[in-house]
């Protein structure tokens, strides 16, 4: 579901007659237990046909046929689009929620300036939960601790708000368009030269979209980062973790206080969490086979 939902809604942004000709398809595939553009040309067009394979939710069953893949997602997130029509911007894909949680992003980031907001959010709320672990483990595994949840909440939330499939058509798309024009060129046939300018013309506009849709788990990664963020800025500026014995990071060598400067004015209790969370992000990426790179 988590990987259908976004095709499905990438459809639904392409008018109502696509959801209709995927139902129409998901129906007939579920009474045949195959489907072929036979069975529904009275009710599809081909070129919505065509767009139904091109979004890998209608694949080849070995040459006998084509299943819908995932049809209970597929079924889901069709309930889902018709229950709930109003909850998504057609023109940026964000729902409500996610326009809240920017809207919550942007006040938290009024904490790397403002003293008495850092105060609050990372004194008054998060220390509660992270005083404790701070209090029992020394503030480099700590740090490492923090380090390996923002890595796993940051790679779910991208698993399962982000679809690389559709970046990765969409390149494919770039591509083959490259070459039809290349060979348009070379014959001089200048009326395929403009269908092929419209056609780059739609391709910019969805590239925009899809843009937009990238950037929507950027939102809920900071939402929950921030503040874990904050909290070790405040700690390190205001619980006295100065006091600490010598640390030693990999390549930079001991560093006398996590204030200090390691890499140019960058302090050493930043550099201990990026190359933490770099490290262990990797890890959990690999661990959950999540792709963030775009794929076919």
């Amino acid at each position: 579901m988590a990987r259908t939902a976004p095709k499905v809604e990438r459809l639904a942004e392409d008018g109502e007659a696509m959801t209709d000709a995927l139902s129409t398809v998901l129906a007939a595939a579920e009474e045949n237990g195959t489907v072929t553009w036979s069975d529904v040309s009275d009710d599809l067009t081909s070129g919505e046909w065509g767009r139904l394979i091109e979004s890998g939710l209608l694949i080849d069953a070995d040459g006998e046929g084509f299943v819908i893949d995932d049809p209970e997602g597929v079924r889901e997130a069709l309930e889902e689009s018709d229950a709930a029509p109003s909850d998504d911007d057609g023109d940026s894909g964000w729902s409500k929620w996610d326009k809240l949680a920017g809207l919550g992003t942007l006040g938290l980031f009024a904490g790397y300036s403002l003293t008495s907001v850092r105060d609050v959010i990372a004194g008054d709320f998060i220390d509660i939960f992270l005083g404790p672990l701070n209090d029992m483990l020394p503030f480099y595994v700590v740090i490492l601790v923090l380090a390996i949840i923002t890595g796993t909440t940051s790679t779910i939330l991208q698993d399962n708000l982000m679809d690389m499939s559709g970046m990765g058509d969409h390149q494919e798309k770039m591509e083959d368009l490259k070459e039809r024009r290349k060979a348009a060129k070379e014959r001089d046939d200048q009326e395929a030269l403009d269908r092929l300018e419209d056609e780059q013309m739609e391709l910019m506009t969805d590239q925009m979209g899809m843009f937009k849709q990238q950037f929507r788990p950027m939102v809920w990664i900071m939402l929950v980062n921030i503040p874990l963020f904050l909290w070790l800025y405040w700690i390190v500026f205001g619980a006295g973790v100065e006091a600490s014995p010598v640390i030693t990071l990999p390549i930079f060598g001991e560093v006398e206080a996590w204030r200090n400067g390691v890499a140019g004015p960058i302090q050493a209790w930043i550099v201990w969490y990026f190359l933490c969370s770099l490290s262990f992000t990797q890890i959990i990426r690999k661990a959950l086979n999540v792709e963030t790179t775009p794929t076919g």
